[in-house]
């Protein structure tokens, strides 16, 4: 699997005045709520892209109150979804 990998400058990393895997897990979410908002990312893509389910994202973004954004693709993703995966 191919990915990106981001540098993150140490002064930058040490003023988020976290251990780094937290750090880490922040930035990723940070970044997926970011990208979901700017419409760059689906639902699903930007949970995944936080390490959480659609669900916890979710709660995230309305806590946050990001609007969410449902069009016919998201559409075809949840029927599938309750179909079974069909």
């Amino acid at each position: 699997m191919t990915g990106i990998t981001l540098e993150i400058p140490a002064e930058v990393s040490e003023a988020l005045r976290l251990p780094p895997p937290e750090a880490a897990r922040r930035l990723l979410l940070e970044l997926a709520v970011a990208l979901y908002a700017q419409q760059m990312l689906g639902l699903g893509k930007a949970a995944q892209l936080a390490g959480m389910t659609r669900l916890e994202l979710n709660d995230v973004l309305a806590k946050r109150q990001v609007p969410m954004h449902y069009g016919e693709a998201e559409l075809t993703e949840d029927l599938a979804y309750a179909r079974g995966g069909q």
